[in-house]
């Protein structure tokens, strides 16, 4: 015989009310500040919007003052009282947009820039997470549910997406600084490659001398440490320096000193370019069209050494 519970519908939970609270004691009876009568239409209003910053801007008071008071510490009952009325603001909110979702919205339709008149637009996607969302049971947005398992809320799914989209966003970033990781790897062990080359070629070319020539090329290399910082730098130098003589203004030491600066800088860059001219007419002058062939057939021996280490690299990657 069936039992008539049962087949008796489930009781509906009761509306929730404002429960009365005490007020949080304020130090002084200000003309802006949160009276008890204020802090009341405060709650109602909060009941009835569902938004603190709505509820405040009702009673012509401040958000942040809202919440300061919210943090007292005599505020407990004042507290309970903004989370019954937020619950209550919240589910006004759904009930309106179920109502939206149901029976659509008018929207207005224009013709050359005049309002004709107007439509109803329905929109099945918020319908949708309103039933998601109120009976998820029964709408679990398409997962399959194991028997006895909770289907997941419109929330639920809301937040799993977010989830989802976060960690794909998080394995990209990792992905591309792993790339980038391994790409600084192989440029580095082509550098250190190359390197080891031309100490083997210096090496080899280095044993290749005589006696005399090993004896001469070290007594040059003594001879000429190569340029100097003040000549590797003159042209920066010179710059500064007229930036120095530009801004020095009415100070005569400071103009002075400047164009000193400029003067030595402008001779170390002149001299470099007579120095570099006369390499270029040393190199012209030694270098035959046979020993030239040599140089470039050492430079496409490393350089091709080098692009056949990139093509190997590239297919054991393929």
């Amino acid at each position: 015989m069936p039992n008539p519970a049962d087949s008796a519908p489930a009781p509906t939970p009761p509306a929730l009310t404002l429960p009365p609270f005490a007020p949080v004691p304020r130090a002084k009876d200000r003309a802006n500040g949160w009276k008890p009568q204020v802090q009341l239409a405060f709650i109602e209003a909060l009941a009835e919007t569902g938004s603190v910053k709505s509820a405040a801007r009702r009673v012509n008071r401040a958000e942040v003052g809202a919440y300061l008071l919210r943090r007292h510490p005599e505020a407990a009952e004042f507290r309970k009282a903004w989370d019954i009325a937020l619950d209550i603001g919240m589910r006004r909110i759904e009930d309106v947009a179920m109502d939206r979702a149901l029976h659509g919205h008018e929207q207005p339709v224009y013709s050359y820039g005049k309002l004709i008149g107007t439509r109803t637009v329905y929109n099945d996607r918020l319908l949708m997470f309103m039933l998601r969302n109120r009976a998820a049971e029964r709408f679990p947005g398409g997962l399959r549910q194991a028997d006895g398992a909770k289907a997941p809320s419109a929330v639920d799914q809301m937040e799993l997406t977010r989830l989802k989209k976060q960690w794909h966003k998080e394995w990209a970033k990792t992905a591309e600084r792993d790339r980038a990781v391994a790409e600084n790897a192989r440029s580095e062990a082509r550098e250190n490659w190359l390197e080891h080359q031309l100490e083997s070629m210096h090496r080899r070319w280095f044993l290749g001398l005589g006696p005399a020539a090993r004896t001469a090329f070290r007594e040059a290399e003594l001879a000429d440490p190569g340029p100097s910082y003040d000549q590797r730098y003159a042209l920066y130098d010179a710059e500064n320096a007229r930036e120095d003589l530009e801004g020095a203004g009415d100070d005569p030491h400071a103009a002075e000193d400047a164009r000193d600066a400029l003067a030595e800088a402008e001779a170390l860059i002149a001299a470099q370019a007579a120095e570099q001219s006369a390499a270029e007419a040393d190199y012209a002058e030694w270098f035959s069209e046979e020993r030239r062939a040599k140089v470039w057939w050492a430079i496409d021996v490393v350089f091709g050494a080098v692009s056949a280490v990139d093509g190997d690299s590239e297919e054991e990657q393929a």
